[in-house]
């Protein structure tokens, strides 16, 4: 029996069934390689869903934690307080969207920086409801999976969810929600279902990561920024997976050229090591009473130190132009793929800087979703050595998510994979 089927065997026995794994036992990790334990080498195009956009173990990343973790690992931000906490909320006031005053909070995951944007919301307008979109991806907490717009797996079976939180459609041309649609039903729900000045916050992605990698379009943001003043609602922008540089800009909504109030960030901010962060208006952030956001582990110094390093790198690398650059390869090379011959079973590519994907479909005329088709390549370019993720409300989208320090003859690689996956995939 392989290393991995004897782990495979063993994780069944115990860890929680609810911890939905892969196959891939990783023993050791390189920039966009990863090799499991059995040996087998990986290019890893999931990246630990958008976490190491700097790569696996990027060395002045591991430097950085090497030199922390000399000095101290944790002593409470609440109980002794640390300068680089301190450096880190400076450094994030001054890159996130918006000229006016700033303050940052840090925490852990990308849920706790979200529920927290949502306590700022409420204490600041002294309201309570939420607005949150179809497709929408906020968190796995009780809160989060309620602002979530998709049922399986993760709201099916939890009962009821919190309250005063409404859904809107988000814009989406393939699926046939056009903007003005999506805007009229928003004003409708002003009209018919939650009175706007019961509304504290609307929270978007400006790239919807496991609804599907659908971007909303930048006047839809520049509307919803209009709605958010007229309305007195906060804007929440959650860019726990399109920030830190993937969309090819440090923040997705850097594209729509308006800010929101507050943002939202996790995964790429620390390199692989957990670290979040609600940034915004000074006056939004600073409504909560001392004491009311925070935690035991929140702003931890070793994750601090890492997301000095990534954000160091981000500039001196110029992962922006370098995200820009390989989501342009690789939907230049899907597109080229999709009008072969035999290949309608991709409806759609889309993407924004190095956050892309395509929609695999039964045919181009329905648009039907084609999960199985879906699954099947997953699996093919896995076998092949390349590890992808699927996403999506219908369960039919493959997203692509390469660090951005990825090696281009690695990204060559990688697409010729999933090439000769899908063909292998809709020849069965």
């Amino acid at each position: 029996m392989s290393k991995s089927a004897q782990l495979s065997t063993r994780k069944s026995a115990a860890v929680a069934r609810g911890v939905g794994t892969r196959g891939i036992y990783a023993l050791r990790a390189e920039n966009a390689e990863l090799w499991d334990a059995d040996g087998l080498r990986f290019l890893d195009f999931a990246a630990g869903i958008a976490v190491n956009n700097t790569g696996h173990r990027h060395p002045r990343v591991m430097a950085a934690v090497a030199e922390q973790a000399q000095a101290f690992t944790h002593t409470c931000f609440h109980v002794a307080p640390y300068e680089s906490y301190i450096s880190l909320a400076e450094r994030l006031n001054a890159a996130t969207p918006g000229d006016f005053s700033k303050k940052t909070m840090l925490v852990t995951t990308g849920a706790e920086a979200v529920e927290n944007a949502v306590k700022m919301a409420r204490a600041f307008t002294g309201r309570s409801g939420v607005i949150a979109f179809s497709g929408a991806f906020h968190g796995r907490t009780l809160l989060g999976m309620a602002l979530t717009g998709k049922v399986a797996p993760y709201k099916k079976g939890f009962g009821a969810m919190p309250p005063e939180i409404v859904h809107a459609p988000f814009p989406n041309a393939f699926h046939g929600v056009t903007e003005a649609e999506a805007l009229g039903h928003l004003e409708r729900l002003f009209a018919s279902s939650v009175d706007p000045e019961r509304v504290a916050a609307i929270i978007i992605e400006p790239v919807q990561g496991e609804g599907g990698f659908n971007i909303a379009p930048f006047s839809f943001l520049r509307a919803l920024r209009e709605i958010c003043d007229r309305h007195g609602i906060v804007l929440i922008a959650d860019e726990v997976q399109a920030g830190m540089a993937r969309t090819g800009r440090m923040f997705g909504f850097d594209h729509s050229g308006v800010a929101p109030d507050l943002v939202t960030m996790a995964k790429g901010l620390a390199g692989g090591f957990p670290l979040s962060a609600v940034t915004g208006r000074a006056e939004i952030v600073d409504a909560p009473n001392p004491g009311g956001v925070g935690g035991t582990y929140a702003g931890n110094p070793l994750a601090v130190a890492a997301a000095h390093a990534v954000l160091d790198v981000i500039a001196e690398e110029d992962l922006c132009a370098r995200a820009a650059e390989i989501g342009e390869a690789i939907r230049a090379r899907l597109t080229q793929i999709a009008a072969r011959q035999g290949m309608e079973c991709i409806g759609e590519v889309r993407g924004l800087g190095a956050m892309n994907a395509f929609e695999l479909v039964m045919d181009r005329a329905s648009n039907a979703p084609d999960a199985a088709l879906t699954a099947a390549i997953v699996a093919e370019a896995e076998a092949r050595g390349l590890i992808l993720l699927s996403c999506g409300t219908r369960y039919n989208v493959i997203r692509l998510l390469p660090p951005l320090t990825i090696p281009m003859g690695q990204l060559h690689e990688a697409l010729d994979i999933i090439e000769a996956s899908i063909e292998a995939a809709t020849m069965k």
